[in-house]
């Protein structure tokens, strides 16, 4: 069984991978009707990752034997100026989101929950990767801004992610 608290934190996150999932998700669309077509697509890739941690995090709750408790999701903010200033706020989500597992593992190890400290490892990786490549693409972007060719050929290029 799982303690009520780590329960409870471990319902806050899944709830807050969620929340981004939906907050990428209306960035792509924002930026798909700027015609970022590539931006918007890797976007739309990052909201399903977003989707798929909160349901990894459901197997862990479900597994351990506690309830899963949703909240409802705030709708996320509107529209942005272009793809900088979306990537900007990206990795400020990442950033925060990185915080929030960083505590729910300390949690978990002070409560002395082995089994949730080492599901949540993989989250603690995982984050790394995540701020890393936000950063990359913040920092191409901040190279080359938001207007002319470059951002274009920027934006082709971000189409590629998740293909063979």
């Amino acid at each position: 069984m799982i303690a009520a608290d780590i329960r409870d934190a471990l319902n806050d996150q899944i709830n807050a991978e969620q929340c981004a999932a939906q907050t990428y998700l209306a960035m792509s669309a924002d930026l798909e009707r700027r015609g970022f077509r590539g931006f918007a697509a890797w976007l739309r890739i990052q909201s399903a990752e977003e989707q798929e941690h909160a349901t990894k995090l459901i197997g862990i709750v479900t597994a351990r034997g506690a309830d899963l408790r949703l909240a409802a999701i705030p709708a996320p903010a509107g529209n942005h100026s272009g793809p900088l200033s979306v990537f900007e706020e990206v990795l400020k989500l990442e950033i925060a989101n990185t915080a929030r597992i960083h505590a729910l593992f300390a949690r978990a190890r002070a409560a002395g929950d082995f089994a949730t400290e080492i599901a949540l490892q993989w989250y603690v990786s995982e984050q790394v990767e995540e701020e890393a490549t936000v950063q990359n693409v913040l920092d191409r972007l901040r190279a080359v801004g938001d207007q002319g060719g470059a951002v274009w050929y920027l934006d082709k290029e971000m189409g590629k992610r998740g293909q063979a």
